[in-house]
């Protein structure tokens, strides 16, 4: 089978040279019971990866077991993976089978392969090396037959010097290695992912599509994308639920798009400090959404002067940053009729304050230039 036929059944989008490298070697050692460890960024995808080696081995009608190791607690994790016997530790009233046991003849694949402790990672490597494990309180050797492909986003050289990670455990699961590159790497991937998301929005939504212009879509090339594919779409969803005009220019995008090392997390109210937004500008921001005039900034603004919006939603789309209940009731202000130049000025009045009047620290806050602030605090008589 070729690339494009995995592509089209995997729902992979992309021509990147390094992508279909990765996917060929998938291809390629999927009929082999190799242990293949697949490395990258986070959001990248890895997850397919593990997909197209079982289903293109022997073992497709077998059982496929995708386990997250970093979300098992420490202290079950033995358990989870190999199995227990019943009273074996408080808890246990039965006896229990493992991913090991019950993924016999399949393929087991542990994401994030990093986070086991050290001495899950002795029982780890006796399995991939022996076939043999023993459950929780069982003193009986059990045998599997189970191909594991593993991930992780961590550098597992230096896990190894920093004595986080087995060395001879990171060469049983590295035999054959898989590197899935980052979307910034991906250039000429970044518009047709987009496209695909928001097409697929549109489709489950009953909405119309949202589209870039082209200063929009050279924004989209070229900015890193920290969170990859999956920052990519959240970004999609977003725009696709709080933008009223379906055209998106660079304007608007800049807005989606957090400035390299600034926060990504959810806006939280009630904290001093430069990491957060007061609840002033909560306030203003908000309003600056609801009053939904797009067009004006267009005409007005180079670059938009308002902070980035958090990489990722508290909860569902349309979810407001905060709850009605969170705003201070003494915000008069916020009742009153703001015009986009009060809301900029405001804003980068704010800004400025939080960063003793340094202009280079309050535009990357406000992820504009230095020379486009300067030139609104002319504009807009800000002292």
């Amino acid at each position: 089978m070729d690339l494009n036929q995995i592509k089209q059944r995997f729902g992979i989008i992309g021509s990147d040279p390094e992508l279909e490298r990765a996917l060929e070697i998938a291809r390629q050692v999927a009929p082999t019971n190799l242990s293949v460890l697949v490395t990258g960024e986070s959001g990248v995808g890895k997850e397919v990866i593990p997909q197209i080696i079982h289903q293109y081995s022997a073992r497709k009608h077998n059982v496929y077991l995708a386990i997250n190791c970093g979300g098992i607690p420490e202290g079950t994790i033995d358990s989870e993976l190999f199995g227990h016997e019943k009273g074996s530790f408080t808890g246990a009233i039965e006896t229990r089978k493992g991913y090991f046991e019950e993924a016999d003849g399949g393929t087991l694949f542990l994401d994030e392969v990093a986070e086991l402790p050290l001495s899950t990672q002795v029982r780890l490597l006796r399995v991939l090396q022996t076939g043999e494990f023993i459950k929780v309180g069982s003193a009986k050797v059990q045998k599997t037959n189970v191909r594991v492909v593993a991930a992780t986003n961590v550098n597992l050289l230096n896990a190894i010097r920093d004595g986080k990670f087995r060395e001879d455990l990171y060469y049983r699961l590295c035999t054959v290695p898989i590197t899935v590159p980052p979307l910034r790497e991906r250039k000429g991937d970044i518009h047709l992912l987009f496209k695909k998301f928001a097409l697929d929005f549109a489709d489950q939504n009953m909405v119309p599509a949202i589209r870039l212009t082209p200063d929009a879509q050279e924004m989209l090339r070229t900015y890193r994308w920290p969170g990859n594919v999956r920052q990519l779409q959240s970004v999609v969803n977003r725009i696709s639920v709080l933008e009223t005009n379906r055209t998106v220019s660079a304007e608007v995008l800049a807005r989606y798009l957090p400035s390299e090392g600034s926060s990504a997390l959810p806006v939280r109210t009630g904290e001093s400090g430069a990491d957060y937004l007061s609840d002033r500008d909560i306030i203003f921001k908000i309003l600056y959404q609801l009053r939904h005039e797009i067009d004006e900034i267009k005409a007005r603004l180079d670059e938009s002067p308002l902070p980035h919006e958090p990489e990722e939603m508290p909860s569902g789309p349309g979810h407001l940053l905060i709850s009605p209940e969170d705003v201070h009731s003494s915000s008069t202000e916020s009742a009153e009729p703001v015009s986009i130049q009060e809301v900029s000025a405001e804003l980068i009045r704010k800004a400025l304050e939080r960063h003793g009047g340094r202009r280079k620290k309050a535009a990357e806050e406000l992820g504009i230039s230095e020379r486009t602030l300067y030139r609104k605090i002319k504009e807009l008589g800000i002292q």
